[in-house]
């Protein structure tokens, strides 16, 4: 984004239009005023009503945001998940999907894939060189000594078993992710049990290869 900014010194009170055409008022104490103006388009583009408002995020898409950023890092592109875990709208630690310290990644290697069973026969694929996103940030918690006790955890997909058992031993209280994950269906009645709410913002599976 390419910003316009004026230095604008002035004792009396006037309105002026920028290049943009928005219109800005000084008032008559102010001395020095350092003004960045976006464009049209920037303000446009958050704005709900087409009206060139800018519209902030609200905090859960603000903070799956930060996870989608934290994906980024991750080495399995198996999913490519990332996620941050927050309390009291501030971020206690994040994690993404990748191999152990000192250990080869799929993104060098290849995955190293397992069958697993449910009980109605039914096979899923699994890497399992990789720790999930939310294992990793329970980890980094862990290490060093930062309490989850009555955190939400941001993630792009809903939690695996694994997972789910980890983050109701881990004291958190909500999750919020943006999709579903494709063996999660255990994982709703033992959050719901645990007095977990889980917030799913699209309803869709999360789709990636050799699922």
């Amino acid at each position: 984004m390419q910003a316009e900014a004026k230095l604008l010194l002035h004792n009396e009170k006037r309105s002026f239009s920028c290049a943009d055409k928005h219109e800005f008022v000084m008032h008559r104490k102010t001395k020095v005023l350092l003004m960045v103006v976006e464009t049209a388009r920037d303000y446009q583009q958050g704005s709900e009503n087409g009206k060139g408002k800018y519209v902030r995020p609200d905090w859960d898409s603000y903070f799956i945001g930060v996870a989608r950023e934290v994906a980024k890092r991750s080495t399995c592109d198996r999913g490519r998940a990332g996620c941050v875990i927050v309390k009291d709208r501030r971020i206690l630690t994040t994690g993404y999907a990748g191999s152990p310290i000192g250990q080869p990644h799929c993104d060098e290697v290849g995955h190293l894939m397992r069958d697993m069973f449910d009980e109605q026969g039914n096979v899923s694929k699994h890497c399992v060189r990789t720790l999930h996103a939310e294992e990793n940030a329970i980890i980094q918690a862990a290490k060093f000594g930062i309490s989850l006790d009555g955190a939400t955890i941001y993630c792009k997909m809903s939690p695996c078993i694994w997972c789910t058992k980890m983050l109701v031993n881990a004291g958190i209280k909500r999750v919020v992710c943006e999709k579903r994950y494709h063996a999660s269906e255990i994982c709703l009645g033992i959050l719901k049990d645990a007095g977990i709410e889980l917030i799913v913002l699209d309803d869709k599976l999360e789709e990636y290869p050799n699922q």
